[in-house]
């Protein structure tokens, strides 16, 4: 029994050790480039499945396998981990770690909750519209992590509320214990609305492991000192601390909410948060790392193909996100609060409980408390609204772009202006310049430093997820070592059998494989293994590769279902409102709408877009010179 213990303890390293050895006889009896790639092809991806090192590091095995090999020069290999892509990530995450210091995104959000009103269905859709927005151009872990403690202090009200309600109509006789409320937690004071910073490269397992390795039970907090933040009574800058709340006592359970109502509306407004999250991450090509991904893959594999950027993306990604984001609502909706759409949605004040009232006025008071608009918060959202237009017209399709006053064209990607922009927030001050005015001698003290930029590098750091970037180096060499070799022609090869099915039916089986295997898989290893077979698969059957690709990337993302799907997942899950069976339940709705949705939009505005009625001339291209 002990032995066995100590074998599963040890599991992970049996398994980084005997993966290779057992798969060493195929470039042995095959000695190929083929095979070669194919054994390192095999080993990462069950690296990446099993997780038996961290995706990163796993990302590294074909920077030294492939030049052992033969696959691959050394230098050809380092080449691949940093591309294009990695500027533009860098670019946007500047401006996401000045939103997160200065709290612009906390003023965005209570701000579109206080338009709303308490009304649990009008609740739930500024939620998803709020969490959806953020989600477009932060982390969809991220948008997650900074939405769920704004709605958990909402929730708390809505159930403080009612038991008050319920106690000042009680009977008067009744002692002051019977009537004390009961909140989501222990204690009834407020919480802070403290923000939890996680980056998209935290692993889902760990975030899991997490939860598990707490049995579910009591309240724990972990808290790191990660910089500073902006204080909203004098500008100083005070240390704050990330702070996750893992879930209470299960016996608890019964005693946190007043009502079964209370228990759905919870439910809703924490899965909502999940999947508003995904939704959001859709919509631009920035949004998650799968699309990140898929683009430098693409430009890599079809260097000729001049039809996907930042425009064409959002154009074809918004309606999608827009339907999605209302079925969803309607789903979610008439999965825990039923069909009373009339008494859930009113926007009438005449109609607002006391308990409504009460959580209108808590919000109220979170968002005072924020202060009037700083001067950082001003400078970042005129970068956020700037780099956003100029992505928009750098190349439109439909009219000239400023990228064509320039002579020599293809030098100016979306990357060079995130990056541009991004490097300006390091040099701008945080103070506002005063320009002659005299200060006070109040204001002397409590200045810090009066040239401290926007953001520093240190608030970059804790923002850029560094492990994303190695993940997606690894697919790219991995990608570039199966185009070198061969394997991608000898997969594409095996494919051919697929040929008598129409192109739709291809591309719907590829989706609904990807969106299985992504439940149980991480998304950039799932789109990272996936990728090239998909490119072979679609020049040898003459199809089109963004047809399959483009959903294919999309479907990856509804990886909605479980906990261990993605970190949004896991932080949703993690303060303890749901169970599995809520997230199967509602998850397996969420990924049948996206599913239909994706398929609807490919074969009606996808085809005009991307003209996909047609096998283009740079996939030929590509097909003749991996060939030869």
């Amino acid at each position: 029994m002990a032995v066995m213990k100590e074998i599963l303890r040890s599991r992970n390293l049996l398994l980084v050790v005997l993966i290779p050895l057992l798969l060493l006889p195929l470039p042995l009896i095959y000695p190929s480039s083929e095979a070669s790639c194919a054994y390192v092809l095999v080993v990462t991806a069950v690296y990446w499945v099993s997780e038996a090192v961290p995706l990163g590091a796993a990302a590294l095995v074909p920077a030294f396998l492939y030049p052992l090999f033969g696959v691959m020069k050394s230098s050809e290999v380092a080449a691949e981990y940093f591309k294009n892509t990695t500027l533009l990530l860098m670019g946007v995450i500047c401006v996401a770690a000045s939103v997160e210091k200065w709290n612009l995104h906390k003023r965005i959000a209570l701000r579109m909750v206080m338009m709303a009103g308490a009304k649990p269905g009008m609740l739930l859709l500024c939620f998803m519209c709020c969490t959806t927005v953020l989600s477009m151009w932060l982390s969809n872990t991220s948008s997650t992590a900074m939405v769920m403690p704004i709605v958990e202090a909402v929730l708390q009200e809505l159930v403080n509320a009612e038991e008050e309600c319920e106690a000042i109509t009680a009977a008067g006789s009744t002692t002051a214990e019977e009537n004390k409320p009961i909140g989501l937690g222990e204690k009834h004071g407020q919480p802070s609305l403290e923000l939890i910073f996680i980056n998209e490269d935290a692993s889902t397992t760990d975030l899991s492991s997490l939860v598990h390795s707490k049995g579910m039970n009591g309240v724990h907090m972990i808290a790191n000192p990660i910089g500073t933040m902006n204080s909203t009574s004098n500008g100083q800058h005070l240390p704050q601390a990330q702070i996750l709340v893992l879930p209470p006592e299960p016996s608890e359970l019964s005693s946190r909410y007043q009502s079964r109502h209370d228990h759905m509306v919870c439910k809703c407004l924490s899965l909502s948060i999940s999947y508003a999250a995904t939704i959001g991450g859709l919509t631009t090509i920035i949004g998650t790392s799968t699309s990140l991904i898929f683009l430098e893959h693409f430009n890599n594999q079809y260097p000729k193909a001049e039809v996907v950027n930042f425009g064409t993306w959002f154009l074809f990604s918004f309606p999608i996100s827009l339907i999605m984001l209302v079925l969803t609502w309607f789903w979610l909706h008439w999965l825990f609060l039923g069909c009373n759409f009339k008494e859930t949605c009113s926007v009438s004040k005449k109609k607002k409980t006391k308990r409504e009232e009460m959580s209108e006025r808590r919000i109220q008071q979170e968002y005072k408390k924020l202060g009037n608009v700083s001067y950082p918060e001003m400078v970042t959202g005129f970068f956020f609204i700037l780099m956003t237009l100029l992505w928009f017209t750098r190349e439109p399709g439909f009219v000239p772009g400023w990228s064509s006053f320039f002579e020599k064209k293809g030098y100016r990607t979306d990357a060079t202006v995130s990056v541009f922009l991004g490097f300006l927030l390091f040099l701008i001050p945080a103070k506002k310049p005063c320009f002659g005015k005299r200060k006070k001698d109040g204001e002397k003290s409590a200045e810090i430093n009066p040239l401290e930029p926007i953001i520093t590098w240190k608030d970059f750091q804790k923002t850029m997820p560094w492990e994303i970037v190695v993940l997606v180096g690894g697919g790219y060499a991995l990608a570039a070592g199966c185009k070198t070799s061969g394997l991608s022609t000898w997969i594409g090869r095996q494919m051919l059998s697929l040929s008598s099915l129409p192109s739709w039916a291809v591309t719907l089986l590829a989706c609904i494989l990807v969106s299985i295997v992504t439940e149980f898989v991480s998304n950039p290893a799932t789109i990272t293994i996936f990728l090239p077979i998909l490119c072979s698969m679609s020049e040898t059957l003459l199809i089109n590769p963004l047809y399959t690709l483009i959903p294919v990337t999309m479907c990856i993302s509804f990886a909605v279902m479980l906990p261990v799907g993605n970190p949004p997942n896991a932080i949703v899950f993690s303060y303890g409102h749901c169970q599995i069976k809520d997230m199967v339940k509602a998850g397996l709705g969420v990924n049948l709408i996206g599913l239909a949705v994706v398929m609807v939009a490919i074969n009606t505005w996808g085809i005009r877009l991307f003209q996909l009625n047609t096998f283009p001339e740079w996939a030929a291209v590509s097909n003749i010179t991996s060939q030869t």
